[in-house]
């Protein structure tokens, strides 16, 4: 990291929109800060949605989203939805220390587990969380129908 003092961990803010944005492009989803900005509002509405940033000297790091996911077939996990760190902080330990606090977070909301699901192309991705003790359970694909 840019400095030697331990980034600080938060719920995202309006105000950090074209931050995210920013980073969400880094991970391969490109929006403009309009679109970012509301989706974050019905976020941050949603008390089973949470967004935390990770800062430091005014910079934003990273972004983790996590949520609780109700369904009918199996106690209720966490979800990660999304999780990117800035392309010039990678392997720094700002991607555990989101998990750590979106898995808190998870706990705290009552959840039995975390899920995440990864691309198949993201192979680094996949060692980092198999390092952090995830496991894959499962393949499946995914099935996508635009409603518009």
């Amino acid at each position: 990291m840019t400095s030697s003092v331990e980034p600080n961990v938060r719920l995202a803010v309006l105000e950090d929109a074209a931050r995210i944005t920013r980073l969400s492009e880094q991970l391969g989803y490109p929006c403009t800060v309009a679109e970012t900005r509301k989706r974050l509002v019905e976020v941050i509405r949603n008390g089973e949605h949470a967004v935390l940033v990770a800062e430091s000297d005014g910079q934003l790091l990273g972004w983790i989203h996590v949520l609780v996911y109700h369904t009918l077939t199996a106690d209720t996990p966490g979800e990660i939805a999304g999780l990117v760190i800035d392309e010039s902080h990678r392997s720094r330990g700002l991607g555990q220390l989101l998990m750590k606090h979106a898995e808190q977070w998870a706990r705290d909301k009552g959840c039995s587990a975390v899920r995440l699901r990864s691309n198949v192309v993201r192979a680094r991705a996949h060692a980092f969380y198999e390092r952090l003790g995830y496991q894959v359970k499962k393949s499946q694909k995914v099935f996508w129908k635009d409603l518009g």
